[in-house]
């Protein structure tokens, strides 16, 4: 029996999805802080859907939510994962395209929208670090039992760090399409990871 009602996921979902300002990479804080720390799922279940959710189309979040919810429900939890991510994002919206021609001129609305880039950016790098973190460093939990050489030596997950230099080389000195890399970089972890 799964650990929660297909109604807290959805409040859960629901949530996250509402305070998910900036896109889908602050969603995955989100969903670490919500999700996994419930331990609903494990940190290396977490890290195995960021992955397969960049690598199939659509918003990162709204993948993770549709995921999570078909892991516990299957496909009729999966549609109710996926409502609780986009419903506070339609009633925002809806709200929001009512006002904004009315109040876009008001200067406390945007001093709002001033502080919220910043915020923002701020938010969408401590996720990057995140996403960084899993896919290229192994920093054990427990440093005090490991020597300083065995920390140097397994701070990195190796076999990935070839593979990112790649993909960033391509990305930046080649016209190839990004697809094109994340297709790369799912064989390269179906075969050598």
């Amino acid at each position: 029996m799964p650990p929660v009602s297909l109604f807290q996921l959805f409040w859960m979902f629901f949530y996250i999805g509402l305070f998910t300002v900036g896109g889908g990479l602050v969603g995955l804080t989100l969903i670490q802080q919500t999700i996994v720390a419930r331990g609903l799922i494990t940190q290396a279940q977490f890290t195995s859907m960021v992955a397969i959710s960049e690598s199939t189309p659509g918003a990162i979040g709204i993948n993770m939510a549709t995921y999570i919810g078909f892991k516990f429900y299957g496909p009729f939890g999966g549609i109710v994962t996926t409502l609780g991510q986009v419903t506070p994002s339609i009633i925002c919206i809806l709200l929001i395209a009512s006002l904004f021609t009315k109040f876009q001129e008001k200067p406390l609305v945007k001093a709002a929208f001033t502080t919220l880039r910043p915020a923002t950016a701020g938010i969408i790098l401590v996720a990057t670090a995140q996403v960084f973190n899993l896919a290229l460093l192994n920093i054990p939990a427990d440093l005090s039992s490991l020597t300083v050489p065995a920390v140097w030596l397994n701070i990195f997950q190796w076999r990935s760090i070839p593979f990112y230099l790649l993909a960033v080389l391509l990305l930046f000195k080649t016209k190839i399409h990004p697809v094109l890399v994340v297709a790369l970089g799912a064989v390269f972890g179906v075969l050598f990871l």
